[in-house]
């Protein structure tokens, strides 16, 4: 596998890999199948924001589960190592962790989705390599790359703000809207500007126009 580093945008074919896992070998597309998926990287196992975000996240499974979508981590040591760890985290916060963590020891994988820290000199593991940040990836079912959030590795992430978005995503492609600042399933969404207003009396009754180029509308969604 090359290390060089891709240039991946948004929209972009999130690069297709072979690792082990906690749960055994994956070949990442096949592991997605007809999902979406959370990829999400941590700089290195044992470590106290790392320990909580895993732990929140095998909390929030079953919700990632109703909308179609697996979770999948990744982690700067072995295989064995994220077992061993994954006892931690169910100490420390109650929650078994059921998806799979990929073994990244050679950093193989944080190269190619660009998940490696260059702003923080001291962010090395016991070898000196350079550990990876917090990076998230959202990946629909066609394998496109939906967001990407990048956070250092001393700032833990927002686990309800990765399940607004999916909500988002997944709505904005099943309905012609697009959802306003902190927007939160069951708040009103914006019209697509594509609609036109004679196409919205049909798709939505009950939208009110704000601006010519802002129109609001309630959307009517069943539990995920």
């Amino acid at each position: 596998m090359s290390t060089e580093t891709p240039t991946l945008r948004l929209g972009s074919t999130a690069p297709d890999f072979e690792a082990d896992t906690s749960n055994g070998p994956i070949k990442f597309h096949d592991y997605i199948g007809d999902s979406w998926a959370i990829l999400f990287s941590h700089p290195d196992d044992f470590t106290p924001v790392c320990t909580t975000e895993l732990g929140a996240f095998a909390k929030l499974e079953p919700e990632f589960s109703k909308r179609n979508t697996k979770l999948i981590g990744l982690s700067a040591s072995s295989a064995e190592k994220h077992r061993a760890w994954a006892v931690d985290i169910e100490d420390v916060t109650g929650a078994k962790v059921g998806f799979p963590i990929i073994a990244d020891p050679e950093r193989k994988i944080a190269h190619l989705y660009d998940m490696i820290d260059y702003q923080d000199a001291t962010n090395l593991d016991d070898k000196g390599v350079q550990l990876t940040i917090r990076s998230v990836f959202i990946i629909d079912p066609s394998k496109k790359i939906r967001l990407i959030m990048a956070y250092p590795a001393s700032t833990g992430r927002n686990s309800a703000e990765v399940i607004r978005v999916l909500d988002s995503l997944q709505l904005g492609d099943k309905n012609r809207i697009t959802t306003p600042i902190n927007w939160v399933r069951g708040d009103d969404v914006i019209v697509h500007p594509s609609v036109s207003n004679e196409e919205a009396k049909t798709l939505f009754p009950k939208f009110r126009i704000i601006k010519p180029y802002l129109r609001m509308t309630p959307l009517e969604v069943s539990d995920p």
